[in-house]
């Protein structure tokens, strides 16, 4: 009589298929509880006070039913994190960067909760889409990516996403970075991965005959996230990844600094002023005495932060957003900005920089066009002046964030501190 058959065992395979559940944790993700303060232009409802707020010349206070912990400004949305770890968005919902319904007349313009099962711990946005970090390391994204022709989609060509979708990645997520239209992911393990628009290399995989929506393969190249590449004799493995509107900055474990995009104003500390296809080692930012901690890029010019928390700057000079004082012409090289010291944070709009210092400061300078600098006035400023208001009376400043026509602070009350 045959013996029974044993029953099929799993191959290993199968199941290494399930990931272990692991919370994800980086310096990048937002803890400080906190209120957010809004100024700028708000035509799209981008500052959240409703439809009878267009601007806002100084800082005023958004409500929200808890605690913020993280703020960010995309193109003309913005995106909250509550510290229970839900998602708020308001602003211009056309390619659906809110994420959730606006169906009823002015739902966009005041904060709105975006439907996610899972508590997040990290949100970015760009010109018209927006991401997600769940605390298992998982990535939703929602809204399209664009290129000079318009919308490319998101993760499917030509369709865009109005409700949150996963990102098909297996290997659990500790940070993302939204530029415009392109979005840097960095896992566990310290690879980059990047989806969106190619064309300016800001993707730093897709190569110059293919940038243009993909080329043969077409726009899949650029939508389905894949691994970048870096030539080195050995393997390189990063530990923080920065966007500017259509470059990326990443930094490796021995705190090398490498780029690729944009550089036509050398941006990206590239002695040349030609387009960075794929990651180069940038030796503008090799320097023995410091490390580099923070990036943050506007259209054409990028703010920088040491450890020692000195600020610089480099790239395109006009309207002052390198802060190095009237008659400043553009720079290759990171160039010490004076007057502050102490500094934690760094950010940029599309031409305008702020800083926030340990003591809970916030520095503004850059083109005023927009009222996005806290002087009241559309004056340009080309050195960093401190944001003042009577909402930032007796607060600290916690971040900032900039979009294309506001900005977005988080603070909190100097006795919670």
């Amino acid at each position: 009589m045959p013996g029974k058959k044993a029953g099929k065992r799993p191959s290993p395979t199968e199941d290494s298929k399930a990931p272990k559940k692991v919370k994800v944790t980086h310096s990048s993700h937002g803890t400080e509880k906190g209120l957010v303060l809004v100024l700028g232009q708000g035509d799209v409802g981008q500052l959240g006070l409703g439809e009878d707020v267009m601007e806002r010349k100084k800082p005023a206070l958004v409500t929200f039913p808890e605690p913020v912990v993280q703020a960010v400004a995309g193109g003309m949305h913005t995106v909250c994190l509550s510290d229970s770890g839900n998602v708020y968005t308001f602003g211009c919902n056309d390619e659906g960067a809110l994420g959730r319904d606006t169906m009823e007349e002015g739902s966009e313009m005041r904060p709105g909760k975006v439907e996610l099962a899972e508590k997040v711990v990290q949100v970015s946005a760009g010109d018209s889409h927006t991401a997600a970090l769940t605390e298992e390391g998982a990535v939703y994204v929602w809204g399209s990516f664009r290129d000079n022709n318009g919308v490319i989609g998101l993760l499917e060509p030509m369709k865009k996403c109005t409700l949150p979708v996963k990102v098909p990645l297996v290997e659990p997520v500790v940070k993302i970075a939204s530029g415009n239209d392109h979005l840097m992911i960095l896992t566990l393990s310290g690879d980059l991965y990047s989806s969106g628009c190619g064309d300016q290399g800001q993707l730093g995989r897709v190569p110059e005959r293919f940038a243009n929506r993909g080329g043969r393969k077409g726009l899949e190249r650029l939508l389905v996230p894949q691994m970048v590449p870096v030539r080195s004799r050995g393997k390189v493995r990063f530990t923080d990844v920065f966007c500017g509107a259509y470059f990326t900055f990443a930094v490796s474990r021995e705190g090398h600094v490498y780029g690729f995009g944009l550089s036509n104003y050398h941006q990206l500390g590239t002695a040349a002023t030609t387009t960075c296809f794929a990651p180069i080692k940038l030796t503008a930012f090799k320097n023995s005495t410091t490390s580099w901690v923070g990036f943050s890029g506007g259209q054409h010019h990028t703010v920088c932060l040491d450890s020692e928390g000195q600020v610089y700057s480099l790239g395109r000079a006009e309207y002052g957003r390198l802060g190095l004082g009237q008659g400043t012409e553009e720079k290759s090289e990171p160039t010490r900005i004076s007057g502050m010291d102490g500094v934690q944070s760094v950010a940029c709009g599309a031409s305008v920089s702020y800083a926030v210092t340990k003591q809970g400061s916030a520095y503004a300078w850059g083109m005023g066009t927009n009222l996005q600098l806290g002087t009241g006035e559309e004056d340009d400023e080309w050195s960093p002046v401190e944001m003042t208001g009577k909402q930032l009376q007796n607060r600290k400043v916690l971040s900032v964030s900039s979009g294309g026509q506001h900005t977005v602070l988080l603070v909190k009350d100097y006795q919670d501190s």
